[in-house]
């Protein structure tokens, strides 16, 4: 780094290796141990509801208020991601959700359940997507959804490994030393990885996608965009809410009750959660493949695309019986599944710019997990009334539909 005596400016070299790729690699791992944990929580309903009898909605209640927690602690993580950097505000969040799942193991009644998980779980949750995935939005450009792809293939990973290793766990150790175990492994790994983020390339002196095309005198070269003010006042944000609010709707109503769902038609615990698993597996491809598309072809193509992935499974979900069946909507489902986290972030900063694409990556998030917390919880209600997922499946139909029209509806805020 030399400074150029003339202007006054730091000249910053090109190095031979981008730190970028390191931000990747540690929210690739953040990211798989997190998300496959915390997907995984169907894996627990039983176990649960054995030993206290608690019904579905009860337990689904818990799990809805994690999901609503998390969208309000994810504005306040981007928030202070955009003002203090990603190394502080996730070790915070590693501590909450160590502190969260060890909790757990001492559960003994339902309002327990909802304070350890729900809240205080919920909170640790909500970095775990908006301070990877923004920081990345200023370390990259050219390639940001590809490399927004990248880190959510560690969902997907974890999604593949989480549920049989939990299963292994509950068989092996039960419930409660299950939940300790996870403690453990999710402070541990989450704070050692977190010290590898880094807010910016100017905090490494390098540049966006390792190109020397700034100097450090000139920040907005790199902070570009919307204000919050005027992102806030634009139909744009308002619609990205609502599309993402009936996605989080959809995916994670799947996510807590597929499990359930397939047990209840004869099919047995543990090859249940291959769905699951399977889900995961494919939803890297999902992942990585939308991520990049998103790059070539905009992410409001992709983003359609993958929605009618998803119809197609709901559609496919209504008459599905037998467990060929069910991989087969796994299949189809978690290809879009995995498009969709991929999308957000990169649609976002297309939107807006990077300006204070924490706190608005934070607002979106916020509003989807307000579908996420609604959608398990009514689902596990409507079960509990009928004894059958058939109306609930035929509504996430019907919410599918209205998304795709939204997101046809989605104009273009700035320019390249």
């Amino acid at each position: 780094m030399n400074k150029d005596k003339t202007s006054g400016l730091i000249e910053i070299k090109k190095p031979p290796l981008f730190y970028g790729y390191t931000i990747i690699l540690a929210s690739f791992f953040i990211q798989a141990i997190v998300w496959g944990i915390s997907n995984s929580f169907g894996v627990f309903f039983a176990p649960l509801i054995n030993e206290f009898s608690w019904s579905r909605a009860t337990i689904s209640g818990a799990a809805s208020l994690c999901f609503l927690v998390h969208g309000l602690s994810s504005m306040l993580m981007g928030n202070l991601n955009d003002r203090l950097g990603p190394r502080l505000i996730m070790s915070a969040c590693g501590i909450f959700l160590g502190i969260g799942f060890l909790l757990m193991a001492k559960v003994n009644s339902a309002w327990q359940l909802y304070l350890f998980y729900g809240l205080i779980v919920g909170i640790g949750l909500g970095g775990i997507d908006v301070i990877p995935m923004s920081t990345i939005t200023r370390w990259f450009k050219k390639k940001r959804g590809m490399m927004g792809g990248i880190i959510k293939v560690g969902t997907g990973v974890g999604m593949v490994i989480m549920p049989f290793f939990i299963i292994w766990l509950l068989k092996t150790y039960g419930w409660r030393t299950s939940f300790t175990m996870l403690a453990v492994i999710i402070l541990v790994s989450v704070i050692f990885f977190s010290q590898f983020l880094v807010r910016d390339p100017i905090r490494k002196a390098q540049f966006i996608d390792n190109e020397n095309n700034y100097t450090s005198g000139n920040l907005n070269k790199i902070e570009e965009g919307l204000t919050f003010h005027e992102a806030i006042r634009t139909r744009q944000l308002w619609t990205i809410c609502a599309i993402y609010f009936i996605i989080l709707f959809c995916v994670y109503t799947i996510l807590i009750h597929i499990v359930q769902h397939a047990i209840d038609l004869g099919i047995p615990a543990a090859v249940a959660a291959g769905v699951l698993a399977t889900i995961g597996g494919v939803s890297i491809s999902g992942r990585f493949l939308m991520g990049g598309a998103g790059d070539r072809i905009g992410e409001k193509k992709a983003l359609v695309i993958c929605l009618l992935f998803l119809l197609t499974a709901l559609i496919w979900l209504q008459i599905a019986k037998t467990l060929w069946m069910f991989y087969l909507f796994a299949i189809i489902y978690g290809f879009a599944h995995g498009g969709f986290f991929s999308l957000v972030s990169p649609l976002i900063a297309k939107q807006f710019g990077t300006r204070t694409h924490g706190l608005l990556y934070g607002i979106v998030i916020f509003s989807s997990t307000i579908g996420g917390a609604i959608g398990p919880f009514m689902a596990g209600y409507i079960f509990d009334m009928t004894h059958s997922y058939k109306v609930v499946f035929l509504i996430l139909v019907i919410l599918c539909i209205i998304v795709l029209s939204l997101t046809a509806s989605l104009k273009p805020l700035l320019r390249d």
